[in-house]
């Protein structure tokens, strides 16, 4: 059988994967908080955790795995989106939850074998905090109940390197007064009138971010699971919360074995920002016309434990290689992976070298009956080369289609636009001289208006139309 090495966050290095039952192999994924579109940065857990579920998948055979990534649909910024529209909390997660299963369809990704609401789960959240209470890990104070980290002293930090007493002396929020301790965190807190809220033993509340995790993960996988994973700004507080409440609930249980966190995604060499204008959602770039099989194939360019940038020419490049491959598949089926792909992914997750190993093949399968190479000795024919290159392709989650990529919308370029985009660079020049960004905001808000987005890089400001463009208000705006 294949060895699988992965990089287990906890123990700083490289393991080889063990399974604790080859019949089941399991994994847990932390999801969106369902309140608004996932941003490009949201999807990268999606597609990184979706290829090792592929993986799995294919070493231990597709029903002898278990995948559960979670929907927070409880949470005060669901609760703000609320209040200001006026729409109902249960209208708006269930009409988010729909956007991201459909956005990450769009990238190629399978669904989970179980995708948990926390709203589906209080009881037995409610039933957990009660456990810790009765161990001595939690109290009640004001309404709220608090994990006692003092009461897990030495198993807490270690997941992200830190020391409680480090911890506190870092800390710079606020601590409310009937914390014993400044690192305790919210188990369980009261709801106001308009608030959604349970009835609990300790009055009508909700959950803490942190305990929703805990308790779906023992409910669908158990007190020891094999692996889970998050991006890495999850590790702490929350991962590092999952682990003391889940150990000190269930201390027969291991929790998690394995942890896996991918690194966070930049714009252009940028952190990805509403105020640099370069922030955007998934939804965006399909609307823009970026075929999702592209930003998928731009994400497993980089290894998942290396922060990843998007760029635009990343995805004119991406967009060309995959056109390329559907011509040479076209009307093959597929067989069974190369064992060189198998070979990269099996080494935690190394998407760039099984990219690499893939583009080495598409140049001697392209070459197969040129004068150039009269044979390929691992396949009997042209064709069972082009089954294998199919079907590693598609372990990576790409050329799922049965067509051809389709091509990028066409950027409507004109002289209006390019005198727009100098009169623009011309405008934040000033701004950034005069450290007076209101004018340049103002003339950003009336391209909006248009249907132009505006997108500032290290190289200057690009004007794109998009899906509402108004070629008659662009030209009142010269």
């Amino acid at each position: 059988m294949t060895t699988i090495r992965l990089h287990n966050t906890r123990t700083r290095k490289k393991e080889e994967f063990v399974p604790l039952d080859p019949e089941n192999v399991r994994m847990y994924v932390c999801g969106p908080t369902v309140y608004d579109r996932a941003h490009l940065g949201n999807a990268r857990p999606v597609v990184v955790f979706d290829v090792l579920y592929r993986l799995l998948r294919h070493v231990y055979g597709p029903d002898h795995v278990t995948y559960v990534r979670n929907f927070t649909d409880v949470d005060d910024k669901i609760n703000a989106r609320a209040a200001e529209s006026g729409r109902e909390i249960s209208e708006i997660t269930a009409e988010t939850t729909q956007w991201f299963l459909d956005d990450m369809a769009e990238l190629g990704a399978l669904e989970p074998d179980h995708m948990p609401r926390a709203t589906q789960y209080i009881p037995q959240m409610v039933a957990m905090i009660e456990g810790l209470i009765e161990k001595g890990h939690a109290y009640e104070a004001e309404g709220h109940v608090l994990f006692a980290v003092d009461s897990w002293r030495e198993g807490y930090g270690k997941l992200s390197g830190r020391s409680v007493d480090d911890m506190i002396a870092g800390a710079r929020v606020e601590v409310a007064p009937y914390k014993r301790n400044p690192m305790d965190f919210v188990l369980w807190k009261p709801s106001d009138e308009g608030q959604p809220g349970w009835d609990s033993p300790w009055g009508r509340g909700r959950p803490g971010w942190h305990i929703e995790c805990s308790a779906m993960a023992y409910e669908l996988l158990g007190e020891s699971f094999d692996i889970h994973g998050g991006g890495n700004d999850l590790m702490f507080p929350h991962h590092e919360n999952e682990i003391a409440q889940s150990c000190c609930a269930h201390p027969e249980g291991d929790f998690a074995r394995y942890w896996l966190h991918n690194e966070m995604l930049q714009v252009e060499g940028k952190k990805m920002s509403k105020s640099l204008g370069n922030f955007f959602t998934v939804r965006d770039l399909l609307d823009q016309g970026v075929p999702g099989e592209v930003i998928r194939f731009v994400f497993l360019s980089t290894h998942y434990r290396k922060p990843m940038d998007w760029t635009r020419n990343k995805a004119k490049d991406a967009l060309k290689e995959l056109q390329e491959w559907y011509r040479l598949v076209d009307g093959v089926e597929p067989l069974s992976p190369y064992p060189e792909v198998i070979k990269a992914l099996s080494d935690d997750l190394n998407t760039y070298n099984a990219l690499f190993s893939l583009r080495g093949l598409y140049k001697r399968v392209s070459l197969f009956d040129s004068k150039l190479i009269d044979h390929m000795e691992e396949f009997d024919s042209l064709e069972e080369a082009k089954g294998v290159f199919l079907a590693s392709a598609q372990l990576l989650g790409l050329l799922a289609r049965r067509t051809g990529m389709p091509t990028l919308l066409p950027v409507e370029r004109s002289r209006t636009l390019e005198l727009l985009e100098f009169k623009m660079v011309a405008i934040r020049a000033i701004a950034l001289h005069e450290n007076d960004f209101s004018v340049f905001d103002r003339k950003k808000a009336e391209l909006l208006g248009a249907g132009i987005e505006v997108r500032v890089t290290k190289d200057g400001i690009e004007l794109i139309p998009g899906p509402d463009f108004d070629p008659a208000k662009l030209e009142a705006l010269k």
